[in-house]
């Protein structure tokens, strides 16, 4: 670890403390951790800078630069520590930063010029302070490496990127006079070309600039432009409304501008990932289809942003995703998402039907690749845009679809561990975008539409790397072939496949809104994602822990993971919350998957259903999907809560409308388990041999 350089400035003791703040002191230390990954890739990225600075040792507002009081880099992993001293004062804000490029990152994805942030750049919306009192891991960046990274993913280096490019800007008007600004790159030799269109809420003049010239010097123009509403573009920004096939069509827009200019071959093609792959996952079900349009290379998106954005499948707001992203995007947008988005929280209202793109997958026709991670906030959309548009796309789409979901979350995200190396790369060539892009849009025979069309990650114990899992599979089609299984809850805390009996005596649990049980992993938009250790959470009393004997041997599940809760509350409204884990030999609980629904929509999110205090009910919890080996000695675990908090909004337990309570009640909630009520997971099961 090396330390950062000091301005002259700073008094004796700063500089004292500084050098306690970068010391690795094991015995007494805290730890502040994180991954760097491609953005456009999910793999690591080495060699990356990452500093921190004290809130309190922070310049004065203004362009005065921040000295990091301590720096790091990335190992071959993408993986980051910084230690702090215990009792170091100042450490509960704590800004976190890299310094590698051209444009760097604040935590959490808020970008910057040069490699020092400014005090400025620190009062920016979105900068998130990290506390650091104690250990706190996924503190993660997700950015575009240089040359002085090294990105571990797969590239394809049979043309060097030369710097050979022009660029122009251009102020594109929308049919309703609005204007897109929209920057141009194109080689200084050749054309017309195929386009590759980027459009990104993250600014165009800093979101991935670095790798224009790359692809322009393998024979393509880039077309680069801020949505709606963002940056140098006019209006404001509807979280994505407008970029589909609604009253404005912005995407489509850009194409048919695209088509009208001398250097564009008519070859159109899109990538990215996140809100750059929502963006594409809207344009392409517009209605007539963008005009063209050739291929996509789509990752980690939506493919209904009601279930999988702004509420899940059981109707629980994702607080933290969506309340932390819009507030990044500024003030706008967060009183956008209050008076328009929380103001109709019922999928019968007409206002979400132009955010579910899966309900129009019958238009597109052309082959996508689509890219997600088992902890992802989005990996059904992956999936669910996969399996709809194979089956019922158009003929130029049916059967050309790709799927890859690896071990990561949005971006990618370990948690309490790292997986092997080899889970770093999906081992398909259509992986990368840029040779998807060939073969569609230039008609280089790669390989690309000969692999696989399913590539998809086994996690595995991370303590037996040569598995069984943690291996790349391949297969024609999603889901696989798999046998349902159930795993039945009973009241000595035991989960097996064995029926409970008739006597079997409900457990119960006082779930106060006031006290939520936190937040601790699983798939969530950034912060601590991926596979953290339960224990500590396992151990409240508000929470329920039903878990198998030790595996005699490996035990694979891949797909849908269900969960048939059977239960009762003393409130007419309130939430369930479920976790898969895999318990380890030395007890380690790690989170898998997990799930949420809200009373009140157990049966239907287009209206409300309160529950009557007392009486049995029967809820359908959904998990996600996974792909897991628990290993030999290993066991399986479900736990049951009522609150998972800040990811999910707490429920007040009062029945009062959704964002407007006034007041919260504790509620008594008890689960069942018996002959009549019989609680289970439902888990799709690969493996053969003995079921626990």
């Amino acid at each position: 670890m090396a330390i950062g350089s000091f301005s002259t400035a700073k008094c004796r003791w700063l500089l004292l403390s500084v050098l306690v703040f970068a010391l690795s002191l094991p015995a007494n230390s805290a730890t502040l951790s994180g991954t760097v990954t491609n953005v456009d890739t999910g793999a690591p990225v080495a060699g990356v800078t990452i500093s921190a600075a004290r809130s309190g040792n922070l310049p004065p507002a203004g362009p005065s630069p921040i000295a990091a009081e301590a720096s790091t880099k990335t190992d071959a992993s993408g993986h980051y520590a910084i230690k702090v001293a215990d009792g170091l004062p100042g450490v509960d804000r704590v800004l976190v930063f890299t310094q590698h490029l051209s444009l760097n990152e604040l935590y959490d994805d808020v970008a910057f010029e040069g490699r020092t942030p400014t005090a400025a750049d620190a009062a920016r919306p979105g900068v998130v302070m990290v506390d650091f009192r104690q250990d706190v891991s996924g503190i993660d960046f997700s950015i575009k490496p240089d040359s002085r990274s090294e990105d571990v993913s797969e590239t394809d280096s049979s043309q060097k990127p030369d710097s050979r490019s022009t660029k122009t800007t251009h102020m594109v008007a929308m049919s309703d006079g609005i204007h897109l600004a929209t920057d141009v790159y194109l080689p200084k030799e050749g054309g017309p070309w195929p386009v590759v269109l980027y459009r990104t809420p993250y600014s165009r003049v800093k979101d991935n600039v670095d790798t224009w010239p790359q692809w322009n010097d393998r024979g393509y123009a880039i077309v680069t432009q801020d949505c709606r509403g963002m940056f140098d573009s006019e209006d404001i920004f509807r979280l994505f409304r407008d970029d589909g096939w609604g009253e404005h069509r912005d995407g489509y827009e850009t194409c048919e501008w695209i088509l009208k200019q001398p250097w564009c071959n008519g070859k159109i093609g899109t990538f990215g990932g996140s809100a750059r792959g929502i963006v594409q996952a809207y344009m392409a079900v517009t209605e007539p289809s963008p005009p063209g349009l050739v291929c996509q290379h789509i990752s980690v998106a939506v493919s209904n942003a009601f279930t999988q954005a702004f509420f899940n499948p059981g109707g629980v707001f994702r607080k933290r995703a969506v309340e932390g992203w819009c507030d990044g995007r500024g003030p706008e947008v967060r009183r956008y998402l209050e008076e328009e988005m929380k103001a109709r929280p019922l999928l019968d209202d007409e206002f979400w039907s132009y955010v579910i793109p899966e309900n129009r997958y019958h238009l597109v026709n052309w082959p996508i690749v689509h890219v997600g991670g088992w902890y992802d906030i989005f990996v059904q959309g992956a999936i669910n845009s996969f399996v709809k548009i194979q089956a019922e796309g158009g003929p130029g789409a049916r059967g050309k679809q790709k799927l890859i979901i690896g071990p990561y979350g949005h971006g990618r995200g370990e948690g309490g561990f790292l997986w092997p190396e080899r889970s770093v790369k999906p081992p398909l060539k259509c992986a990368n975008p840029q040779m998807w892009m060939d073969y569609w849009m230039r008609g280089i025979d790669n390989g690309c539409a000969d692999e696989p069309a399913v590539a998809y990650y086994v996690l595995g114990d991370v303590d037996a790397p040569a598995g069984p899992g943690n291996t790349w599979r391949f297969a024609d089609s999603w889901p696989v072939p798999a046998k349902e299984t159930n795993l039945y809850f009973h009241d000595d805390g035991m989960l097996s496949s064995d029926r409970p009996s008739r006597g079997e005596k409900p457990d119960e649990y006082v779930y106060d809104p006031e006290n939520p049980v936190p937040t601790l992993g699983g798939a969530n938009l950034r912060e601590d994602k991926g596979p953290y250790d339960q224990r500590e959470l396992e151990a409240r009393d508000d929470v329920l822990v039903y878990t198998t004997p030790v595996l005699k041997e490996p035990f694979e599940i891949t797909g849908k993971v269900l969960i048939k809760l059977y239960a009762s509350s003393s409130a007419r409204d309130t939430d369930f919350m479920v976790k898969l884990c895999d318990v380890y030999p030395d007890g380690r609980s790690m989170i898998v998957c997990d799930g949420a629904v809200r009373a009140r929509h157990r049966n239907t999110l287009r209206k409300e259903e309160f529950i009557e205090p007392g009486k049995v009910y029967e809820f359908t919890i959904d998990l996600s999907e996974t792909c897991i080996v628990f290993n030999t000695g290993h066991r399986i675990r479900v736990s049951v809560s009522s609150s998972n908090f800040p990811r999910y909004e707490v429920n007040p337990n009062t029945g009062e409308p959704f964002n407007q309570h006034t007041r919260t009640v504790q509620a008594t909630n008890t689960v069942y388990h018996n002959r009549r009520n019989p609680s289970h997971v439902i888990l799709r099961v690969t493996s053969a041999g003995v079921v626990p």
